[in-house]
Parts: structure tokens; sequence; C-alpha cells
């Protein structure tokens, strides 16, 4: 039988009738003649009620018990799934990471997934189960304890599975009804697209945009796993939400097909350091060990020996990232004048494979940015993607700007 992975992410299996509803959705691909793999995360607030357990018992807890608590919440979740289908005489069961088994490293919390044992689901197809639910986010690792994958690691659980069992498709079914041009929220005339290439979908996903996780994009570049992403609150075709795919899949692509933010960002900068080899080193390896995300880098021309090194990282990594930093220049292994901080600022990005091809994004981008009296503080940019750092209160203004500019709102 041809194989699909269908997952669904907490809103839609927030309450019992959405679950219903989720596996009425399974229960027309299985008519279909599908084998159907469905993944679930727990029931929308459930993890963060469960995290929030956790703390509240033991502000500093053991990962292996909290990995334990927080992956609960899909378990329920994958039962009632099961029960659902099989009130529907659908075949069903559930299963739990460790039954399939999903083994994954030892880092609980954000573990990284080895394999994906195939033979014990497969063998149960082979007996006449048409679904196999399994709990996402989880796994176990070699001591046998359960692991998690990070928050939206159920997007990843159904990416690995598709690619470990052949399937012919994995959806993603959310809360909205596609992958678009820019938030809704924000821009009014943001448009839905009906296909976007897996690097143009990982820039956008890392750069802020809110639809599917980076590991299960990079997953599905990797190993060419076709994905849907798919509202399950609208009636669906077969054309319906939007396909990730390879960019030879797409006939004509505008030069830029997204405009992404990420509002909670911050600007710290290193005056006046020593400019010598082995500084950058010294400042970057001191913030990895600290587990400080770096994202932009400048650092300015050299003047008397001495240069400012600028970078950007979330806004609650900045109290870690200024104690890591200070304690190397208390210790004498870094030299700097001053750390000065900026909290109010926002990264805007604008993504497409047609870059590659075309010159001139970056210009327009600058002059769009410019005309609206937007200064840009920092830029960076990569083949696909150019961005910047502007103050925050200019956020929504410089993302309808640019998908103006670009005219987003028009299909290639």
């Amino acid at each position: 039988m041809p194989l699909l992975v269908m997952k669904f992410g907490g809103t839609s299996v927030a309450n019992l009738d959405r679950i219903r509803r989720a596996a009425k959705r399974v229960g027309v691909e299985v008519a279909k003649g599908y084998d159907v793999i469905v993944i679930v995360s727990a029931m929308s607030g459930k993890t963060n009620e469960l995290v929030g357990w956790v703390g509240e018992t033991s502000p500093l807890y053991d990962a292996r018990e909290y990995d334990a608590v927080v992956s609960s919440g899909e378990i329920v979740t994958a039962g009632l799934m099961a029960l659902t289908l099989q009130e529907m005489d659908v075949p069903a069961r559930s299963w739990q990471g460790w039954q399939v088994p999903l083994k994954t490293n030892s880092a609980h919390s954000q573990a990284r997934i080895e394999e994906i044992g195939t033979e014990h689901i497969n063998a149960k197809f082979g007996e006449g189960m048409k679904v196999a639910v399994v709990a996402g986010f989880q796994g176990i690792s070699p001591e046998g304890r359960i692991t998690t994958l990070g928050r939206g690691g159920s997007d990843t659980t159904a990416v690995a599975f598709a690619a470990a069992f052949g399937a012919e498709r994995c959806d993603i079914y959310t809360d909205v009804d596609g992958v678009y041009t820019t938030d809704p929220r924000i821009c009014d005339k943001a448009r839905k697209l009906d296909k976007i290439a897996f690097e143009e979908m990982l820039e956008l996903a890392s750069l802020g945009a809110k639809v599917l996780q980076t590991r299960s994009v990079e997953l599905a570049m990797r190993y060419k796993v076709k994905l849907r992403v798919l509202s399950s609150f609208e009636e669906q075709s077969d054309e319906a939400g939007t396909l990730v795919c390879d960019e030879e899949e797409i006939m004509e692509s505008n030069v830029v097909n997204g405009v992404a933010y990420s509002r909670d960002e911050a600007k710290l900068t290193c005056l006046s350091v020593a400019d010598r080899p082995g500084i950058a080193a010294t400042i970057f390896g001191c913030l990895s060990d600290a587990g400080v995300n770096v994202d932009m880098i400048v650092q300015n021309i050299s003047e008397d020996g001495r240069t400012d090194m600028t970078f950007s990282c979330p806004t609650d990594q900045v109290q870690r990232a200024e104690l890591a930093l200070n304690a190397f220049k208390d210790k004498g292994e870094l030299n700097y004048a001053e750390l000065v901080a900026d909290t109010g600022v926002a990264k805007i990005s604008v993504v497409g494979i047609g870059m590659r091809s075309q010159s001139g994004v970056a210009a327009k981008m600058f002059k769009v940015l410019s005309d609206e009296g937007i200064n840009i503080k920092v830029i960076t940019t990569s083949e696909i993607k150019i961005s910047v750092l502007v103050d925050r209160k200019y956020m929504e203004l410089a993302v309808q700007a640019l998908h103006d500019a670009f005219e987003l709102d028009k299909a290639s």
C-alpha cells in the first residue's frame, strides 16, 4: 500500500471535537487506499502547562525527568486519536516513541534523531492495521530514558518518519492554510504560496516564520520528502495548502518570495576590542560555551589596533551573553572598553531563490527602507537572503513596505 504521513499540531487536536475532525481527515486518506502514519502533538496549551509544573516543582530540574513529564502530552493525544479512529471502524493503534523505536542521542530536551525502526509498524500494517498513531516530539536514548526533541519537535518527527518509511508525502496540518509571503496579521496583502522551495522555506523558518520547525525543513530537504502545509479547519482539495519541494519542481518563481521578521532580537557591541588574530574565536567561542545563539556578525574597520565587534542574539539570551563576556574580561582573556546592548531591534529579511540570478535586490530593499525613514543598523546576506536589523518600532512598517515594493501580492 502507498504510505502517507499526516501530522496534527496542538491547535488541530486541542479538544475531542478537533480530534474527531482530524480523525475524519485520516479516514478520507485510508479510504483512498493509503496506509497512514499519524504524528500528533500535545493538545494546545498542555506542553506549556507541563513545563510550568516542572519549573514550579524543581527550578533546577533533572532534564531526564523534565522529558518524562513533558512527553506525556503527546501520549494522551495519540491514545485518544487511536480510540477515535477505532470508533470509526478504522484499524488503528497508538505508539509511543520508545515502542517504535525512535532512537535519539542523550541530549535531553533537545535530542537528535539517530534511527527510526520500521519493522514493528510495518509488521502491524501487514497484519491489517491501517493507521499508526505516533506520539510526536519524543524518542528513547541509548540509556533507555525518554527524550524529547525540543519545541516544535513533532514536525521533525513527522518528516523523519516520512523519510524512514519512504512515504509518498508528509502533510502538516496546522491552524494556517499554508505558507504566506509574509505574516497576514501584519500585512493584509500577504498571499498564500502554492509551492515554495526547500531552501526558501528553511530560510523563512530560521528567520522567524512559525509555520514549520527549522529542523523539519532541513530533514525534508536532505531526504527529499515532499511536505504539504494545510489547515485542519478548512475543506481540502488535492491542490490545497502549500507544497514545500525541490526548486526544480517550481516552474517560475518571483525574485523575492517572502518577507520574514523576528521581533525578539537584540544587538550587542564589544567596543574597542584588540584587533589581533584569534579575537573573534575568543568572543564567539565564549558565547557558544554559554549557549548563546549568535546570528548576525559585523566587525568594524580597525583603527589604532582596536575594532568594534557587533552581533545579534535573541533578547532572552542577552543577560547570558553579558555574563559570559564580562567573565572572560575579568579573567583577562578578553579586553574591550564597553559592552553595549540594544534590546529594541527587530530583524527583517527578504528571501527568494530568484536572487541567485538577478541583481539589484539589496539596492531596492535599502532604498525602500530609506524612503520610509528607517535606519539600518546591521546587514547580512546569503545567496538567497538579505537581513537587516532596524528599530523594533519600525518593524511592521518595514514588512509592509517591502512586501509592496517586491509586489509579493502578485503571483509570478
